[in-house]
């Protein structure tokens, strides 16, 4: 006999019994009935029971057909007043763990989950509500930055200053000895696009202390300044708690976290990146982030190596080497030298589609990139020795094909045709949306268009609607597009805004007390399955300043929810109806409280 398996049995058949077909029907049949009797009660019992639950529940049909979450009331603990600079993803505590080949220790490594901090970081001792804009671009209270180490170090060079209880930010800098605003004069005159609108958003890898970003915000230009976590000591905290946009970040062996072809100008003062080594992979990462016809700057070595190799502890035939190097590294990559004078060189990256063809040729290096990598794919994605070749059907996205700044902000872009539904129509009516909504935020939180909010995050914008709507208020916006949501990162860089692709089950790349407002829309709708709602909540305490503003608008299912766990966190917190007072959706306006530690002299 063959079974299922395919295998015989050696066994002889046993003789098969004759049951009478009379008798076993009548069995089955009594069994059926049997059952048939015990489900039928069991449902009537079961319809019952629900019939009355959901007329306990559903008393009017005003309510919401789903009950609002429920989540017992907590409180969280302070951390140690040595956690009071904590950035959990970049955390000095655990660099040994990783290696130091090409900095990698730098990048962001985030704690497994149960090594995740619940508790409350507490601010330095002494610390103040920071100075408003457009004050603190020069200066800052010392006890909200406590870090003397960088002062020392860098006084020679005019970064900053310490004076009585603030520091002073002279606006110096390794390569600008008169002045940021003389440094950058210049840089104008070399290209003329940064005075008529023309250019709008830049990157400055290695940005020490921001200057030059901040510099820039008064002629038009919005900075993304960018520095790691290194021995400098809070470059980054300096740069936000000035009021200037910056973010803990490092070219290493991850992608930045920002789309392809989106900066108009990257720029690098004497920042030390190895742009050779590597076979050039760092300058190739500048290369995808920056829009054809962008333009890199690069002020220091080896630009002007032949007056001043002898001040860069070298010699003239090695600094020689290095720019030749460099110069053919760039011209392989499609840019090409745009202009340069005394200690700045400016290359452009070319729009031509001619120069990216040879890029297809055999032995040509570095050699265009596949397809097989999303050109815009950023979030903890390696680094990868090709040219990613602009696609040629994107002949708008070019920076000379561009509306010029701040025309740019209202003009649909052409990449938004590639987000699904994406249209010039849907952004004119994500921008109708978001006025009424900001005027009805100002309403509620009258700080909002103040100086008394500088640092503000959109934690999960579409479009950039909210920062466009707040565009003329005295406040810049870190728009965050969810690494697990649609691409639309790119269409708020061709608009002239800036932002940064994020994971929020994970802490952000900033220091603590960096934001004065968050800004959230249906966050927690959107991604509640993937981040426990504590963290997040956690994460927003952590880099919200104290006395800031978190402004939450959920669906009414989590709204109480987070209001029991923003008392956890000192905040104090009031529900609002929106702006068109539907029952499905509320408003959570809350502010952190200002507190010290327990072993603080401030309290």
């Amino acid at each position: 006999m063959k079974h299922k398996d395919g295998k015989y049995n050696s066994q002889p058949e046993k003789p098969f019994k004759i049951v009478p077909a009379t008798l076993l029907v009548l069995v089955l049949c009594g069994f059926s009935f049997y059952l048939g009797g015990i489900f039928c009660s069991e449902k009537s019992r079961l319809e019952g029971k629900s019939v009355q639950d959901v007329s306990k529940t559903v008393s009017s049909p005003k309510e919401p057909a789903v009950d609002p979450l429920q989540i017992k009331s907590m409180a969280f603990q302070e951390c140690s007043a040595d956690f009071q600079d904590y950035t959990p993803c970049t955390d000095p505590r655990r660099w040994r763990k990783y290696g130091s080949h090409r900095l990698t220790f730098l990048e962001r490594h985030c704690p497994p989950m149960l090594e995740r901090k619940q508790c409350l970081v507490p601010p330095p001792d002494g610390y103040k509500p920071p100075i408003r804009w457009p004050k603190s671009r020069d200066e800052c209270w010392y006890r909200n930055v406590p870090y003397n180490w960088i002062n020392k170090q860098k006084s020679n060079q005019n970064w900053l200053r310490k004076q009585g209880e603030k520091f002073l930010f002279p606006g110096g800098g390794t390569m600008f000895p008169r002045g940021v605003g003389a440094y950058v004069d210049l840089m104008q005159d070399l290209i003329p696009e940064m005075r008529d609108g023309t250019v709008r958003t830049a990157i400055d890898t290695g940005c020490g202390v921001a200057s030059w970003g901040g510099d820039l915000l008064d002629r038009g230009i919005l900075t993304v300044s960018l520095a790691p976590r290194d021995n400098h000591e809070a470059q980054v905290q300096f740069a936000l708690e000035r009021g200037i946009p910056a973010i803990l970040g490092v070219i290493s062996t991850q992608r930045l976290p920002f789309p392809s072809n989106s900066f108009d100008m990257a720029h690098c003062s004497r920042c030390l990146i190895p742009w050779t080594e590597f076979g050039g992979i760092y300058l190739l990462e500048v290369h995808r982030i920056l829009r054809p016809g962008g333009f890199w700057v690069l002020s220091g070595p080896p630009v002007n190596y032949e007056n001043r190799w002898r001040g860069w502890n070298t010699t003239v035939e090695e600094q020689k080497s290095d720019y030749e190097k460099l110069e053919g590294l760039l011209i392989s990559m499609c840019f090409k030298m745009y202009a340069k004078k005394d200690d700045i060189a400016v290359w452009q990256k070319s729009s031509d589609s001619s120069c990216y063809n040879k890029l297809a040729e055999p032995d040509v290096y570095p050699a265009k990139c596949d397809d097989s990598l999303e050109p815009d794919s950023a979030w903890y994605t390696p680094l990868r020795p090709c040219v990613v070749v602009p696609k040629p059907e994107l002949k708008k996205s070019a920076l000379e094909s561009l509306p010029k700044w701040p025309e740019r902000l209202q003009v649909a872009p052409e990449r938004i045709s590639n987000v699904p539904g994406g249209s010039s129509s849907a952004l004119k009516h994500d921008d109708s949306k978001w006025k009424v909504r900001a005027k009805h935020y100002k309403k509620l939180l009258p700080a909002l268009g103040t100086n008394e909010i500088r640092n503000v995050m959109d934690m999960n914008t579409v479009y950039g609607g909210f920062a466009a709507a707040v565009i003329d208020d005295p406040l810049w916006t870190m728009n965050v597009v969810s690494s697990y949501a649609t691409n639309t990162l790119p269409v708020v860089y061709d608009r002239g805004l800036i932002g940064t692709y994020h994971d929020w089950c994970e802490a952000f790349s900033t220091y603590p007390r960096t934001y004065d407002l968050l800004h959230l829309d249906g966050l927690f709708t959107a991604e509640s399955h993937r981040c426990d709602m504590k963290y997040v909540l956690l994460e927003m305490d952590r880099i919200l300043r104290p006395k800031g503003y978190a402004l939450i608008r959920e669906s009414s299912y989590f709204i109480d929810a987070i209001a029991s766990i923003a008392k956890g966190l000192r905040w104090s917190c009031h529900r609002e109806d929106t702006e068109y007072g539907v029952a499905k959706e509320k408003l959570l306006v809350c502010q952190k409280k200002l507190w010290y530690s327990a072993g603080s002299s401030s309290r």
